[in-house]
């Protein structure tokens, strides 16, 4: 068979018979049609075999045959068959079956499932259909944007993203760069019709001439210079009403003038947003803004569009400009739903940032992204993650309207190196490490690490510990003691707002402007003002005290809790068989650690007193005297009470993680909730029995 033809019933046509390795012999007959103008394998199969490509359909999905030049060539289709002109597809294919069946060409019937592409957003069946495009070598110009990142001249961040770079850009295909579509940049190409002269002159004889040029002008220039003198050559208006495709068939008709007629489409968004970081700052023209913001520093994308967008402003940049476009690309997580599943319009789980902005502001969804953008993970969204990260700034907030109002103003000769309170001198220590630590992360793009160790900073090293601290003395007699206390408060907040400024701009810039000097206010905005940078303000004494204070407090926090002390309640303190250096340290904190933990008084005793609940903190006994405060046994039945719901609850939640059926039927993100539960119950019975155990000690 292969070299002979058959003729293709309805038309007349005739095929030639080929043999591929694309057919599968195991597959039906192992002899296929094939339609290279729709249906890209068949398409490539007609290129190696020089098979014709016959375009049967219009733009609309109805057929096109008549006047149609290909489908009519070398065979005469009956009129029943060119009745079939301006038929939709679906419809035209239950005709050409009635047409087949009539006419007794079809053998038989079968069932026969094809996957197809499905349009969403037009609700409709997607077919291939040739049509004339432009393309790019992208070959050619993926060569040195591959070698500037083996070279490393641009960096990924994480580095495993240059595998899928490269990946791509190894086998890279030609770039269709024109679309078919209403906005963006207008291919400069301009049609006219063929050389006057062509067949007698020996110009190539074609349907048309295309003047690819950078401007109108230009293109005018090419096309005079192609034309004969005699003829005058002008552009026609950019109607987009109007069928362009056929200008580049036109025939000259009213000598001597002719047409020229810009080219419909634009070019592909990726082409035109690969020209972004040059063509933004006035490139081809060499402008100030181009010298001094080109190369960018950093890239900040998601991984799904490094072939999209990073190749192609790799490719673009280097080529126009000779330069790699940013130094380092950093690739960030996906935004998903609470679920971790790919927010999509169909299926309903889409989180409109707009929606998010309007009810909770710009600088809380930014904060939460932020915090939550750790590399490599993909971030799962949900609206009470933000509810909580406002809380924050509602914090940060307040912090700066408690400061006002104990009138917390920076004084010009303060020096946060020279402070003599305990508070003060710890404070200034936590200062410098934090702008340590922050600067570390943000050069190292761990911008989630940045953002989580300011949030622990603000709430529990400043809100939570030194502004308590802070209290008493701005409460107190000391004149002295109160004005550092005002000016280190006020300074410490001024780095906190330039630490804080990249994650959270709006509120800190507004809080900047509202505080600072007493009587002037501020002479700069926050976002032009230099990134904190201190050395030698740590005091390892005062750290020591203050890790020893505060260690102690959050364990009696911690018992009171666990126990059910009344918040409102204040219970003594015994310190037993304590060391000279610990009585020290209690002479010296006594009253913030009355303050802070809720104590009535501190003692120190040989033996714990009877209905007491001990621990230790910093190799000392401590008892937390309940005597009148708590009931124990109450206590005691309470706890074992809790202990046996807990127990009960993780059984079951063990029960159904260990069924094979559940485990093969339930999505992942499902599953692992539930094992998250369970373990977030472990750790709390793990909890209760502590304090069981203190309360059974106490009874004894």
């Amino acid at each position: 068979m292969i070299g002979k033809h058959v003729i293709l019933p309805l038309i007349g046509r005739r095929l030639p018979v080929v043999a591929d390795s694309y057919s599968d012999p195991e597959k039906g007959t192992g002899a296929v049609k094939i339609t290279p103008a729709h249906d890209f394998n068949d398409f490539e199969l007609g290129k190696r075999h020089n098979l014709e490509r016959i375009n049967v359909f219009d733009q609309f999905a109805c057929l096109f045959l008549e006047g149609n030049a290909a489908f009519l060539k070398a065979c005469h289709p009956p009129e029943e068959t060119m009745a079939l002109h301006g038929l939709g597809r679906f419809d035209a294919r239950i005709r050409v079956v009635e047409m087949m069946e009539r006419k007794g060409f079809l053998e038989k019937v079968d069932e026969h499932t094809h996957m197809v592409p499905f349009g969403t957003r037009s609700d409709e069946l997607i077919e291939p259909w040739l049509t004339d495009q432009w393309y790019l070598d992208a070959s050619a110009l993926a060569v040195p944007a591959i070698e500037s990142v083996k070279a490393g001249r641009t960096v990924f961040v994480p580095k495993s993203w240059e595998k899928t770079y490269f990946d791509w850009m190894q086998n890279i295909q030609p770039w269709c760069i024109s679309r078919q579509l209403w906005w963006g940049h207008q291919i400069p190409a301009w049609y006219g019709p063929k050389h006057p002269r062509a067949v007698d002159s020996g110009f190539p004889s074609r349907q048309g001439e295309i003047f690819v040029a950078g401007t109108e002008d230009e293109a005018l220039t090419l096309a005079r210079d192609f034309y004969p003198p005699e003829y005058e050559v002008t552009i026609a208006g950019n109607d987009r009403e109007t069928d362009m495709s056929r200008s580049a068939e036109c025939e000259i008709t009213a000598a001597p003038s002719i047409v020229l007629f810009r080219d419909e489409d634009v070019l592909d968004t990726w082409f035109s947003s690969g020209l972004w970081p040059f063509s933004t700052l006035g490139w081809p023209n060499d402008t100030s803004e181009f010298q001094r913001f080109y190369p960018t520093d950093l890239l900040v994308t998601g991984f799904d569009i490094i072939f999209f967008w990073v190749a192609r402003m790799m490719m673009l940049g280097i080529y126009f400009t000779k330069k790699e476009p940013f130094k380092t690309v950093y690739i960030h997580a996906l935004v998903r739903d609470e679920s971790g599943q790919k927010m999509s319009k169909s299926k309903g789980n889409v989180i409109d940032p707009l929606e998010l902005i309007e009810l909770h502001g710009a600088d809380v969804l930014r904060f939460t992204l932020s915090i939550m953008a750790a590399q490599g993970r993909d971030i799962k969204l949900s609206r009470g993650r933000l509810e909580g990260y406002r809380n924050f700034i509602t914090k940060l907030w307040n912090s700066v309207r408690f400061a006002q109002m104990n009138e917390c103003f920076l004084r010009k000769d303060f020096d946060p190196g020279h402070c003599k309170t305990l508070p003060g001198r710890w404070i200034a220590g936590e200062v410098e490490r934090a702008v340590i630590s922050v600067t570390s992360d943000i050069e190292r793009h761990r911008y989630n690490e940045a953002a989580e160790f300011l949030y622990r900073f603000v709430w529990n090293r400043f809100c939570d510990w030194y502004l308590e601290l802070a209290k008493p003395v701005l409460n107190g007699p000391d004149e002295a003691e109160k004005i550092e206390i005002q000016s280190m408060t006020a300074w410490v907040l001024d780095q906190i707002l330039l630490l804080l400024h990249p994650f959270i701009p709006f509120v800190t810039e507004e809080l900047w402007l509202e505080t600072g000097d007493a009587v002037r206010g501020r002479d700069n905005l926050l976002i032009l003002s230099s990134w904190p940078h201190f050395s030698s303000l740590s005091d390892r004494d005062a750290d020591e005290e203050m890790q020893w204070l505060i260690d102690l407090v959050s364990k009696i926090r911690s018992v009171r809790a666990e126990i059910n002390v009344p918040a409102g309640s204040l219970i003594p303190l015994a310190f037993i068989s304590a060391s000279s250096r610990i009585r020290e340290r209690v002479d010296l904190h006594a009253t913030s650690l009355k303050q802070l933990g809720r104590i009535d008084c501190v003692d120190f005793f040989p033996h714990a007193p009877d209905n007491s609940v001990e621990f230790v903190s910093d190799d000392c006994v401590v008892a937390l005297c309940l005597a009148g405060v708590v009931d124990l046994e109450a206590e005691k039945l309470r706890l074992e009470g809790e202990v046996e719901k807990i127990t009960t609850r993780i059984e079951k939640m063990n029960i159904n993680l260990s069924n094979a059926a559940f485990l093969s039927r339930a999505p992942e993100h499902v599953v692992e909730k539930q094992k998250a539960v369970c373990l977030e119950a472990e750790l709390t019975r793990d909890k209760i029995y502590e304090s069981l155990a203190r309360v059974l000690s106490a009874l004894k």
